[in-house]
Formats: structure tokens, sequence, C-alpha cells
């Protein structure tokens, strides 16, 4: 009869040789990381810079390589359009020839290119991906590029266009009431420091309510000394 132990032997070998095999692919899978714009706009005519960076846990030597691969939207072809191997390598053939530049520097995990005279028919998506021996395992990020008229490159949504609309007429109607209070109280300040003249009108308003105010006066008067004399009679 074997003894309890001995059947855990094998288990705890094949746990450790797990463990193993998974950091193992972790560590393999993080030892080169790329990044890239998933989403790039361009105009028609002027140049378009791709980006792409890359960090890798190995250091730079002629054995690295890059490649840029493009997909048309309309075909699930994919046609390489720059390589780089201590040169660069841009295509000679297709829509992208001669107009592929390379922009990027790998001692500094820069992988970028650029296109000249974009037009219309370049939209797509593109890929990088970069080999470092011994790193080799790494993302494929994909970018997907729009070229367009520089003419149709704003475009407001609707929420925008309502908010500008509603917020233009009531800028320029607060801006309006400002400017009348500040005249009003600059016109107020002026009269109190100059010694402030009445013009004629206002002194024949004046004079009127003079006026108005004194008949009211005599006529009340005369009211109650009519009243005093009827009550006298009375008696």
């Amino acid at each position: 009869m074997q003894p309890s132990g001995s059947a855990g032997g094998p288990c705890r070998a094949f746990s450790r040789l797990l463990g193993l095999l998974f950091f193992q692919g972790v560590y393999t899978a993080l030892s080169l990381e790329i990044k890239a714009d998933a989403h790039v706009r361009g105009y028609i005519g002027e140049s378009i810079k791709l980006k792409c960076t890359f960090r890798s846990s190995s250091p730079v030597s002629d054995k690295l390589t890059i490649d840029w691969t493009y997909r048309s939207p309309t075909s699930s072809r994919t046609e390489t359009i720059f390589h780089y191997q201590s040169f660069q390598y841009p295509t000679v053939a297709g829509t992208f020839r001669d107009r592929i530049f390379w922009v990027g520097d790998v001692y500094r995990g820069d992988a970028s290119i650029s296109i000249s005279n974009p037009t219309t028919r370049d939209n797509g998506t593109f890929s990088c991906t970069v080999k470092n021996p011994p790193d080799v395992h790494h993302n494929v990020p994909m970018t997907e590029l729009v070229v367009t008229e520089r003419g149709f490159s704003i475009q407001l949504s609707s929420a925008a266009l309502l908010s500008i609309l509603v917020f233009i007429p009531s800028a320029v109607v607060v801006t309006l009431l400002l400017v009348r209070m500040g005249r009003k109280s600059a016109g107020l300040k002026k009269k109190s420091k100059s010694g402030y003249k009445k013009s004629s009108i206002e002194v024949s308003d004046d004079t009127d309510q003079g006026e108005d105010e004194g008949c009211m006066r005599r006529l009340c008067t005369r009211c109650a000394e009519c009243l005093d004399s009827d009550f006298e009679e009375a008696y």
C-alpha cells in the first residue's frame, strides 16, 4: 500500500508546470506592445501621419522588422504598403506607389509612416506590425482612415446647432441690456457731478404739478370752511 502523500507529488509538479507556462505566456504576450490611433481623419491633398509606437523588452537590433498593411473597405484582400528592416522599403506598386514615407525612429519606439496627396480612395484599414526577435508576439492594432474634403470637415450635430441658435440670441439680448444699463448709470452720475439743470419741459411739468397741488389745497380749504359754516348755522 502506497503512502497517501505520494499521490500529491505528481499533482503538485503538474500545478507548478501550469503556473510556469502561464507566467511564461503572460511574459511573452507583454514583451512587445504596439499602440496606434484607432481612427484618423485626413483631408484631400494634405499629408496624413499614421502613428504607430512600440515597446519591446529586448534592445533594438538589425533583426527588427516593421510592416504596414492596407485593406480597402470594399475588399477582404490585404496588401503590404511598407516594410522596414534597417532600411525603408515603401511599396513600388498599387495606389500607394511613391506616396508612402517613413517618419518613425525605431530607437525611440516609433514606427510611424505618412501618406502624401491622399484621396478618398485611400479610405480603409491600416495595420502596423513589429517584430524584434526574440520579441515577436504582440497585439495588432488597426487604424481606420477617413479622407474627406476640408470644406465638409465641420459637421454639427442637431443638439449643438440648437444650442448655438438659442445661445447667440440670448447673449445678444443680455449684452444690449447691459450696455443700456451702463449708459443710463453713466448719465445719472454725470448729471449728479455737473449740477444738473432741468429743461423747460421738466420745469413746465413741475409748475403744472405745483399749480394742481395748489388748486387741490385751496379746494380742500374751501370745502372745510363751508362745512364749518353749515355746522354753526345748525346751532
